[in-house]
């Protein structure tokens, strides 16, 4: 009857005693890696890029517009058809026109036919002076009636030559209206695809004051970024380093390309288009301070129409890339992140901190290339020495 009570007497102080010695170990033992807050070097590869958001733009495209007014009377596409070159597109009331140009073809035919009546009061006026001529040779004229006949002749050639002019302008006329009568028939200037119409049928068009803008036609088969660089991260982007970016539609999918050209002045903001004087850098730098952005162009290929006009794009210029190398997070580090000399402190698996000097390559801005003075599994102190067990 005494054995249950004695067992649970035993067990309880085997209880007690293991409780003892933890409580001491705890104590007394210094604390390991664990009381620390640390993490780990680790092996993987990096890029150091500047990123920026851009605009998805056709490498080439064509505005068409209407060098002829007038009524549209037809539209032969629409938006997203898909267009050669040469193309009807667009017919407009050529009424006006062709009355222009009969209009021409008539004062053109009028000078012509007073070309005839110059030329031969010319000839009539030739022979009134040789006449004269010959009634001098016998002494049965007077002087000035041959000064009178010559200077006829010299007017009615001039009046010939005056009338010749005339024709000449007149045709130039001619041939204007004939082309604008062309133009009440817009054709395609090259092949591709109808992005954007802006006119309706039965809208009139008045080509004097500007041209209207119709529609555009753009090849989509290559596009080009126009990417917006801070001034902060301009310096780092140069023209031909590889880049790369991304879109919201485009799921995990990257576009690999190149920089093809940085454009050197910031475009101006539209409340500063109107007013003049000052140079474009000095522009908007009174009063409340703005972002200067610059424009960088990228163009990528676009075959497979993955690709849309007026996309957003996150662009990735890349600075430098390193593969399969030792990575710390920046966090872990002290010195200044402009040298490629600072210090980690490294905690070892019982605990102890010891200082070290590395060597840093390039950075991601989160993590950093470890080079030299750090080894795959190294646990680098982020928190106070003290530790979490303090």
């Amino acid at each position: 009857m005494k054995r249950p009570r004695q067992n649970r007497r035993a067990l309880f102080i085997c209880l007690l005693a293991l409780f003892v010695g933890v409580l001491t170990a705890w104590l007394f033992v210094p604390p390991g890696r664990q009381a620390y807050d640390t993490v780990p070097v680790t092996r993987a590869d990096i890029e150091s890029s500047v990123t920026a958001l851009g605009t998805l733009q056709p490498s080439q495209y064509v505005d068409v517009g209407a060098q002829a007014s007038g009524q549209i009377n037809k539209i032969h596409v629409n938006a997203g058809d898909e267009v050669q070159e040469g193309q009807l597109l667009v017919e407009i009331d050529p009424a006006t026109q062709r009355a222009k140009l009969d209009a021409s073809r008539f004062a053109t035919q009028n000078l012509k036919a007073q070309l005839q009546e110059q030329r031969a009061l010319h000839d009539l006026a030739k022979k009134k002076y040789q006449r004269q001529l010959n009634l001098a040779k016998g002494g049965a004229t007077r002087e000035e009636d041959i000064q009178s006949a010559l200077a006829e002749v010299r007017t009615t050639l001039a009046r010939t030559d005056m009338v010749q002019a005339q024709i000449l302008q007149a045709q130039a006329s001619l041939r204007s209206d004939e082309a604008e009568l062309g133009y009440t028939r817009i054709y395609a200037p090259i092949s591709g695809t109808v992005v954007a119409l802006d006119a309706r049928e039965g809208q009139t068009l008045n080509a004097q004051q500007q041209t209207p803008l119709i529609l555009r036609i753009a090849k989509l088969s290559a596009m080009t970024v126009w990417a917006e660089v801070s001034e902060a991260d301009i310096g780092y982007v140069k023209p031909g380093m590889p880049a790369y970016f991304t879109t919201l539609s485009g799921a995990n999918r990257r576009w690999n390309t190149r920089v093809r050209q940085i454009l050197p002045v910031p475009p101006k903001p539209l409340n500063e288009a109107s007013q003049g004087g000052g140079s474009p850098s000095s522009a908007g730098k009174s009063g409340s301070a703005r972002v200067v952005l610059y424009t960088v162009l990228l163009d990528v290929d676009n075959t497979d129409q993955g690709l849309m006009p007026e996309m957003t794009a996150q662009v990735f210029f890349v600075a430098g890339q390193a593969k399969d190398v030792l990575l710390a997070p920046i966090i872990a580090l002290q010195g200044s992140a402009e040298s490629n000399r600072q210090t980690a402190r490294i905690v070892s698996r019982d605990g102890k901190i010891q200082s070290r000097e590395i060597r840093t390559g390039i950075s991601d801005r989160l993590r950093v290339e470890i080079i030299d003075g750090l080894n795959e599994g190294d646990h680098l102190l982020i928190g106070p020495a003290t530790g979490n067990g303090g």
